[in-house]
């Protein structure tokens, strides 16, 4: 089964899959039975994105009731459901332990007001961005590696120096250019003792 084959269902009030959706979705790697987490899960897309690619075990987090309400059911359907644990969670407020792979799809549109949480990412996008950067090395095991998706108008180059303030190499994996930006797919993994002597 492939990602694309699976239907979503997803109410006016949970944000749908889609190109930024798709685009990380379709990076993840084989995870060979790895501990994942699904960051603002939404649709549930990239925890069934996990799953496919071989995640023992995804926790599935979001701050709304209603998202993991709709994850829950559209994963239901197409995987072993005990593979997946889900979490009321503000960010990483109710998250315990550490993850070996851990994927995030923010919010990153840049907006004076914060008008639909699930898009709307504050001053140049990155309002949620910098909150994750501030706390996701904490949750991840010694050679854990995070996915993080966010547009060109949010700055790969502050990104890049979050990541290096906690010890991160961030690296683009995945492109796709669509209307007025870039999407940019992120892999933050933890700098070898070589590349920070470099650095």
């Amino acid at each position: 089964m492939q990602i694309e084959e699976i239907p979503f269902a997803v109410p006016q009030t949970v944000y749908p899959p889609r190109e930024d959706s798709w685009l990380l979705a379709q990076s993840i790697p084989k995870l060979g039975g790895k501990k994942c987490l699904d960051m603002g899960c939404g649709s549930g897309i990239q925890t069934a994105a996990l799953l496919l690619n071989g995640a023992e075990h995804v926790t599935t987090v979001d701050k709304h009731d209603e998202a993991l309400t709709t994850a829950k059911q559209n994963l239901a359907s197409h995987f072993d459901i005990q593979k997946v644990e889900f979490i009321k969670s503000d960010l990483f407020q109710n998250v315990k332990g550490s993850y070996d792979f851990m994927v995030f799809n923010p919010p990153y549109v840049p907006s004076k007001e914060m008008k639909w949480s699930d898009t709307d990412g504050g001053k140049k996008g990155r309002e949620v961005i910098d909150q994750f950067l501030d706390q996701f090395h904490l949750f991840l095991s010694p050679e854990g590696v995070c996915y993080l998706l966010q547009s060109s108008r949010n700055s790969l180059m502050l990104t890049q120096q979050k990541a290096k303030e906690v010890g991160f190499d961030c690296n683009i994996v995945a492109l796709q250019d669509v209307p007025g930006e870039e999407l940019q797919v992120l892999k933050l993994q933890r700098s070898t003792p070589e590349e920070e002597e470099t650095s």
